[in-house]
């Protein structure tokens, strides 16, 4: 099998990571050190353990580049997914045939650190993923391919995002050894007149703003569900919402205001109600609405 090494840190970089091992001979996985904080142990780093796969740490650029001065691998090629740190030039001269990103979107849309969540929150009808040569520029190297996958109207955080690796695989299985035998060629990437960027997100942007569309809103339930939440205080009670739907319905409050006919729990926006179906009080496990309006339904 071909020889890699693997870069990534985050939890969508064990999933790929678990997967690219049935495929591809794993030298070495290349991650963060574990913060002291975390009791639990990196997901990649648990995984690397349990299948006794060299581990390599580096935390930023500098340690990357003093990293690979002691030649720690003989790969031809390596593979980056989720890994947060920005991989300097000598480290990408060190591999002949370079560094391959799989970006999760159809670049140069939504270059940057969180693609999959900008995607839900701009409401748009497909993604993908990107096979890309990682440059120094922030994703502006070249495609090795790219394919569309279409965003399903019940889809969400979870849901896209395991979707997602999957066509990752599958498209890592299928072209890397073709790029490898040079049967296929990089290629700039299309419609540089079409770029846009992601951004790492903060925990004030799960702040539900009441003033936005219901329409809006739902994107955010969905594309924030993993971080940073979208959070708001309902009857003077901190909650998390988990899952909501838009209604057309509107009333003559203001947004914000607490609607709660039909034993439906919603609340009043800048255009239409976000109808709540699941929530997390604060302290609580999450529970539905009708089970929230049972416990508190007078203070609303």
């Amino acid at each position: 099998m071909i020889s890699i090494v693997f870069f990534g840190s985050g939890p969508v970089a064990a999933t790929a990571l678990e997967s690219l091992s049935q495929n591809f001979t794993i030298e070495a996985v290349v991650t963060k050190p574990q913060p002291e904080h975390h009791k639990e142990e990196f997901p990649v780093l648990k995984l690397a353990k349990a299948k006794k796969f060299k581990v390599l740490i580096a935390q930023n650029k500098q340690q990357l580049s003093d990293l690979f001065k002691t030649k720690p691998v003989k790969s031809q090629i390596g593979v980056v997914i989720d890994y947060g740190v920005i991989v300097p030039k000598d480290l990408i001269d060190y591999f002949p045939l370079g560094i391959v990103n799989s970006h999760f979107s159809l670049l140069p849309q939504w270059r940057g650190a969180d693609p999959i969540t900008f995607a839900l929150l701009s409401g748009q009808s497909k993604t993908g993923v990107s096979l890309m040569l990682i440059d120094e520029n922030l994703d502006t190297g070249q495609l090795i391919t790219q394919k569309v996958l279409h965003i399903q109207p019940d889809d969400d955080i979870d849901s896209l995002t395991k979707r997602l690796i999957e066509l990752s695989d599958q498209l890592l299985k299928d072209y890397l050894p073709r790029y490898i035998s040079g049967q296929v060629k990089p290629h700039n990437q299309p419609h540089p007149d079409r770029v846009t960027y992601s951004r790492k997100l903060t925990k004030e942007d799960g702040l539900i703003d009441w003033t936005k569309p219901a329409v809006e809103l739902e994107r955010q339930v969905k594309a924030f569900k993993q971080w940073p939440k979208s959070y708001t205080s309902l009857g003077g009670k901190e909650v998390i919402i988990t899952k909501a739907r838009s209604s057309n319905q509107s009333s003559e409050s203001q947004p914000g205001q607490i609607i709660t006919d039909n034993k439906l729990l919603a609340v009043q926006t800048g255009d239409g109600l976000l109808v709540i179906e699941r929530l997390k009080p604060a302290g609580k496990n999450e529970m539905p609405a009708k089970a929230f309006l049972a416990g508190y339904s007078r203070q609303l």
